[in-house]
């Protein structure tokens, strides 16, 4: 199945910041004026406890808390949100408008397959959007234009590879033998491949022939290829990982989660899950223990509140336990999921928890005051979107925090200005956050920040009017709940930022560039074409350098590529073969790992029109050298 076209976001650009007058907070410029600079951030203080609503209220739409002025940021690092002109997000939306519905995090719904998406909004500085430059962020756009780029709707592109982090895993070894596309099964690949008929919805060839035929000198070869062996709903599923523990490869879908040889495709193990696949982290643990979310049953009513801890080195299952709800608005339906050192946490609207990820010990539940994290991003630190209390649900009030994932309690707050959402972590160590403003129930602007160590503001990202900015964060597909991590077209190191432009075809060939940010300043240092009638996406940061991948295009296979980070050409480390560009050019949602010198193509959503046809459909494709 082709990938549908992306939403187009609306036009911005970066230009040079104003610098607002000092004092109150001032609210983001109008669309088509160059962004402010926020205001110095107040000292830090610790903030005053506000009274938790009444038993089964929600959390949006009480009164602040006493002697906070409407629309005043307040609370440490205090600052005012930046305009990022947000745009919708620019990743094409998957069969089925996984809109966003209306709900407390700004999501709202479209009409069509029903599968809710999740908003990529971008974290406006407070008092600051992003330069003029481009369509805004999550979907596309220019968080940096002068002028913050307009979103002009809140669906976004469900292509975000979930699973872009990968662990390092081994190298496999030449042993001269023909990869052939076939099913897994718990033996190894299938003895009785599928046929493509050509019926449209594949490449046209038999799926048991010699993928490595047509194979030129310094292309990779095809490790192997393996077509759906899951039963899948009529609507099909959506598909969780990769993730990647030594040589195992794993994947989660529906009811199952299988680990696969990464060598060979051999089915390693699978796990029966007792219902639908939910919720899952983007990375396991250091040891390869991944906990992930399965609904409590198998009704349309279930929520998404039972847990499950797996081995991924051994399939095994651990611990499970229900997470109990709280009140009437503790939605389980949907939840985040997100795990740093041996703690995962769970979030959604108006509580969250945290758990031991080795014995699922509870460590922490819902804080006591007036602001309650909602999402999580892990990794090497773990980082809290926390939503307040306020007298008006239309002019919301969040705040974000770096969480001890032992105590869950916070080492420090920073609180952007009234109006402004936190939907995105671009990066946890350096911190990068994305954040949008809504109007009307539309995301309408779009910013990006970079937070230093102590939590207070190290820089609001300012670019160039003409670019346009299309960060993938697809994925989980929550409607009252929020993943924060995940996103690809993004990296970051120490002190830079980078990011995929939107790609561009105005030239007659789809193209692109990564444009690099510095982090104390927020401005451009410089900007990276992708190779003629090529689209490039920075995966994550490797070695120094940024992991590209260069997508298929009609007349060349894809490739893993790196790019300096003094920026340059991208330099090719691994060229998949032309021979089956025609394959790899159909996944659908398609996401991309990579490691022990293999890259690995992964479809993020399986369905079909029969059952034949989902049987049909090619799930997984691996090169390597």
């Amino acid at each position: 199945m082709t990938q549908p076209p992306s939403q187009q976001p609306p036009q911005g650009g970066f230009g040079a910041p104003q610098e607002p007058p000092q004092g109150t907070p001032q609210p983001p410029p109008p669309h088509g004026q160059p962004p402010q600079t926020p205001p110095p951030a107040q000292p830090p203080q610790m903030p005053a406890a506000a009274p938790q609503p009444p038993p089964g209220q929600p959390g949006y739409g009480y009164p602040q808390a006493p002697g906070q002025a409407p629309g005043q940021a307040t609370g440490p690092y205090a600052q005012q949100p930046g305009p990022y002109g947000q745009q919708p997000g620019p990743y094409g939306q998957q069969p089925g408008p996984y809109g966003q519905q209306p709900g407390p995090y700004g999501q709202q719904t479209q009409p069509g397959y029903g599968y809710p998406q999740q908003q990529y909004p971008g974290a406006p500085v407070p008092g600051g959007p992003m330069g003029p430059g481009g369509s805004a962020g999550p979907g596309g756009g220019n968080p940096f234009k002068g002028k913050p780029a307009m979103i002009i709707g809140a669906a976004v592109t469900a292509l975000l590879v979930i699973g872009g982090v990968v662990f390092a895993t081994s190298g496999g070894s030449d042993d001269g033998k023909k990869p052939i596309a076939k099913k897994s099964t718990d033996a190894g690949p299938s003895a009785s491949p599928t046929v493509d008929e050509g019926d449209g919805n594949g490449d046209g060839r038999e799926v048991d022939d010699d993928l490595n035929a047509g194979r030129k000198p310094g292309e990779a070869k095809v490790l192997w290829l393996q077509t759906n062996d899951v039963d899948l709903p009529r609507n099909g599923a959506d598909v969780y990982g990769p993730w990647i523990v030594g040589d195992t490869v794993v994947k989660g879908m529906y009811r199952t989660v299988s680990g696969y040889s990464a060598a060979d495709g051999k089915r390693k193990w699978t796990l029966p899950l007792p219902a639908d696949l939910c919720a899952a982290p983007t990375q396991p643990t250091a040891d390869g223990k991944l906990v992930i979310g399965v609904k409590d049953s198998t009704k349309d009513s279930a929520d998404c509140a039972l847990l499950q801890m797996i081995d991924l080195n051994t399939g095994k299952a651990g611990w499970k336990k229900t997470v109990e709800k709280s009140s009437t608005w503790d939605l389980m339906s949907d939840i985040g999921l997100a795990i740093s050192g041996d703690t995962v946490t769970v979030g959604r609207t108006s509580n969250s928890n945290g758990y031991r990820v080795s014995d699922g010990k509870e460590l922490f539940g819902k804080p006591e005051g007036n602001c309650q994290p909602f999402a999580f991003a892990g990794g090497p630190k773990l980082i809290a979107a926390a939503s307040c209390r306020t007298d008006d649900i239309e002019n919301p009030q969040h705040q974000i925090q770096e969480i001890d994932p032992v105590t869950g309690k916070p080492k420090w707050t920073y609180k952007p200005a009234r109006g402004w959402e936190i939907n995105k972590v671009y990066s946890v160590s350096p911190l990068v956050v994305s954040l949008t403003q809504e109007k009307d129930g539309k995301q309408e602007k779009w910013s990006i920040l970079a937070i230093k160590e102590n939590g207070t503001l190290r820089s609001q990202l300012v670019g160039d009017e003409e670019d346009k900015f299309s960060p993938n964060c697809g994925g989980g597909f929550a409607i009252f709940g929020e993943e924060l991590e995940g996103c690809t077209g993004v990296a970051a190191d120490a002190n830079t930022f980078y990011m995929a432009t939107e790609d561009d075809s105005s030239g007659g060939s789809r193209t692109n560039k990564v444009v690099a940010f510095n982090l104390n300043t927020g401005k451009p240092k410089w900007k990276a074409a992708a190779p003629a009638e090529r689209v490039m996406t920075p995966l994550r940061m490797e070695g120094g350098n940024v992991l590209l991948y260069l997508e298929a295009s009609y007349d060349k296979g894809g490739a893993i590529a790196t790019l300096a980070p003094t920026g340059g050409a991208p330099t090719v480390v691994l060229q998949h073969p032309e021979s089956t560009t025609g394959i790899e050019s159909t996944f659908y949602s398609s996401k991309i790992a990579y490691a022990g010198g293999r890259s690995f193509i992964l479809s993020g959503r399986v369905s079909a029109g029969s059952d034949k046809e989902e049987k049909e459909q090619k799930t997984m494709m691996v090169f390597g050298k």
